[in-house]
């Protein structure tokens, strides 16, 4: 009878670890360090950008602002490169990447998702020559054209995907895509419409057109590591709080439907 109550004892000693060990996540860690680490690349307008005083703005940043104080934590913004960001969430250097991030079933094999907060799309930015040549991607889909993507991004897997016929150049960063196009050594651009819109006011003037109608859908997420599904409750619950309180709202018209924002890097 002792032998039996032991290894109850020890069983329940067991379950109650193992319990311990499931619900202390990250949100708990958070709680104990006081501050709310956000991992981004700081160069995909109007989501994140550095403003000319050097600091990091946008979309994401005011939803990290508005989610560290819901926390009761203070905010710390990591800039990643953007092919290591991945990477850098798993070995800890920070607790959510909040950078415009597409959600894929690829990426979802190595990371979890929240709800997506956002839907975009890609779409294509096209050198002048070709107006009224190129209404369409179907359109640049030959050898004869030189098209451009920046790695590892949905823009460039669409871009292979559904335009595999032309040439393809991967740049390191969007703007040097851009300029790319503006100097005439590639055909067309294709990224994310949130930044194409910004990127055609800012360096159109009359060298580029854009082809402004998405050719695919994409839903942008927050990503956090796989299994902290208390993590992903939290952030799912806290996307419909601003939604209702009319905080999101607020936040995407300043970044998506004004440009006052663009003083600020101008």
């Amino acid at each position: 009878m002792k032998k039996l109550a032991l290894l109850l004892a020890v069983i329940v000693a067991l379950f109650t670890v193992q319990i311990g060990s499931v619900s202390a996540g990250q949100l708990d860690e958070i709680q104990k360090r006081g501050t709310l680490r956000v991992g981004l690349e700081p160069g995909y307008m109007p989501f994140e950008l550095t403003s000319k005083k050097g600091e990091i703005i946008g979309f994401d940043v005011d939803m990290a602002k508005r989610m560290a104080k819901a926390m009761g934590v203070k905010l710390e913004l990591v800039s990643t490169a953007w092919d290591g960001i991945i990477p850098a969430l798993l070995t800890d250097k920070f607790d959510i990447i909040m950078s415009g991030m597409t959600l894929t079933q690829e990426r979802n094999l190595s990371i979890n998702f929240a709800k997506p907060y956002v839907t975009i799309g890609q779409t294509m930015l096209v050198n002048k020559k070709h107006e009224g040549k190129v209404s369409s991607y179907k359109d640049l889909n030959s050898p004869e054209f030189t098209v451009g993507s920046k790695l590892g991004t949905t823009g460039e897997q669409a871009t292979k995907r559904m335009i595999g016929n032309a040439k393809y150049i991967s740049y390191e960063t969007e703007q040097e895509g851009v300029l790319e196009l503006v100097n005439g050594k590639i055909d067309a651009f294709i990224y994310d419409l949130p930044f194409n819109v910004v990127a055609y006011g800012q360096k159109g003037a009359g060298k580029i057109f854009h082809v402004d109608t998405p050719f695919t859908s994409e839903p942008i997420a927050w990503a956090v590591r796989k299994g902290d599904y208390d993590f992903i409750n939290w952030l799912n619950n806290f996307l419909h709080q601003v939604k209702i309180d009319g905080t999101y709202d607020k936040i995407y018209k300043k970044w998506f439907q004004d440009d006052a924002w663009m003083k600020e890097i101008q």
